[in-house]
């Protein structure tokens, strides 16, 4: 059997850079040597763009941009190429490339900019193509779809760059506190604070606006969350279901990857019933939203069982003890058979188009 090549892209211009290479490695770790020919794309902090040939650890350690068999290459938007463009000493090598799995997270990522170029260059990818990569990465955008199409959303307030942040407050205020200040294109709880007054509000909006230019102000939804993994295209296979137990304030940067004193229940503890509405609900946000190949969905119960959106990640954390992976293994889909799954999706999604 050929083996296909696979051109797995990490890294990027993103505050999820870290992020980003430790889900690579893992894939990289986990797909068939015997089925894929692997080219390793990596892209600096800087944004330039590297042919990598040594190993994954070196990966995860960030090391690997200092390899001495790094070199330039990229990925023309032309369809005529189909395939990475490496530059050799002084002349261009093509390297015809069948899938491109781009692990990269957040902006410049999982934003729909690099979704953009893939679809422009023909060659097909794993994960949400340009529209819907855009629409889940904007919290706003996404919530205000999600509500249209029925599914209950949390309150919030808008605030864009420039206005006066006083009467932003104030606005938001009505809300009722407490309150969570969120970039409204950001991910990994990156720029995320939970106020309590308005001078707690003020200074989370400030400190939101250092990543991004929108900032959404959302209503404390008194619950739990729980995700949903969400694998396919029209007709989407959802696994089993987690939930979260916080004992701090909410799920930022280092209880997601830490898990210091959060812990994640897999299966949730939730009743069959409802279990059932959540899958239901997860569905109906993946399909109103373009999702295709794979996305994870999350959502709060409240203390009613009411069933609340909170975001849908195009591109989850991809580590073998990643809440992605390990909700599809729950449910009978190991890390190496998912892995042949994507590229499958994104082969059939290829004749679709």
């Amino acid at each position: 059997m050929q083996k296909k090549t696979i051109a797995v892209l990490f890294g990027g211009c993103s505050t999820e850079y870290e992020v980003s290479l430790q889900s690579a490695a893992s894939v990289i770790d986990h797909l068939d040597k015997a089925k894929y020919e692997l080219v390793l794309i990596g892209i600096t902090r800087e944004g330039a763009w590297l042919r990598y040939h040594g190993d994954p650890e070196e990966i995860r350690r960030d090391r690997w941009h200092q390899h001495p068999g790094c070199i330039p290459a990229f990925l023309p938007p032309s369809r005529e190429t189909g395939g990475i463009v490496e530059l050799v000493g002084t002349e261009y090598r093509l390297t015809p490339v069948d899938v491109v799995f781009p692990v990269l997270h957040g902006k410049n990522g999982e934003d729909g900019t690099l979704q953009g170029l893939l679809e422009l260059s023909g060659i097909p990818f794993v994960g949400c193509g340009t529209l819907s990569s855009a629409l889940c990465m904007d919290k706003e955008v996404a919530s205000k779809l999600v509500k249209a199409a029925g599914v209950e959303v949390a309150g919030s307030v808008t605030v864009l760059a420039g206005d006066d942040l006083y009467a932003a407050a104030k606005s938001a205020e009505t809300l009722g506190y407490p309150v969570y200040v969120k970039p409204a294109k950001s991910g990994s709880s990156f720029g995320i604070t939970k106020a309590y007054d308005r001078l707690a509000l003020m200074d989370g909006i400030r400190e939101a606006l250092q990543h991004d230019d929108k900032v959404v102000v959302e209503q404390n939804i008194a619950g739990f969350e729980v995700g949903c993994a969400v694998l396919g295209h029209r007709e989407p296979f959802i696994g089993e279901i987690d939930e979260i137990e916080l004992q701090g304030e909410f799920f930022d940067y280092t209880e997601k990857y830490q898990l210091i004193s959060s812990k994640i229940h897999l299966p949730a503890r939730i009743s069959e019933e409802t279990a059932n509405r959540v899958k239901e609900t997860a569905r109906r946000i993946y399909r109103t939203l373009g999702c295709r190949g794979l996305a994870r969905v999350d959502m709060f119960i409240t203390e009613g069982e009411r069933i609340v959106f909170n975001e849908v990640n195009t591109m989850p954390g991809f580590t073998a003890a990643s809440r992605y992976p390990n909700m599809m293994r729950a449910s009978h889909l190991p890390y190496p058979d998912l892995m042949d799954r994507l590229i499958q999706l994104a082969e059939a999604m290829e004749v679709v188009r």
